[in-house]
């Protein structure tokens, strides 16, 4: 359920601007989307998870904060994260 190691390094990999940058706004947000996505997919086999529901919706708010910044600093960025990530605006 959890994004492992691998998976995080390999997301840095990819969105940040090195492979030790973790804590770029890009990488952050490619983190999280993993992080929802394997929330959510645990949610449609366990609908009674009301916790894991409420830390899906803090995700999401902390996901959102960080593409509103993104948005208002650099908005190339922000269109290639939401094509690359394939997250709807």
């Amino acid at each position: 359920m959890s994004v492992t190691k691998e998976q995080i390094e390999e997301l840095t990999k990819e969105f940040g601007k090195n492979e030790n940058d973790s804590g770029s706004t890009e990488t952050q947000i490619a983190i999280f989307t993993e992080r929802i996505r394997n929330i959510t997919s645990h949610l449609k086999q366990n609908k009674k998870d009301h916790s894991g529901r409420r830390g899906l919706v803090i995700l999401v708010a902390k996901r959102r904060r960080l593409l509103d910044y993104l948005r208002k600093n650099n908005v190339d960025a922000y269109k290639n994260i939401l094509e690359k990530l394939k997250i709807r605006k």
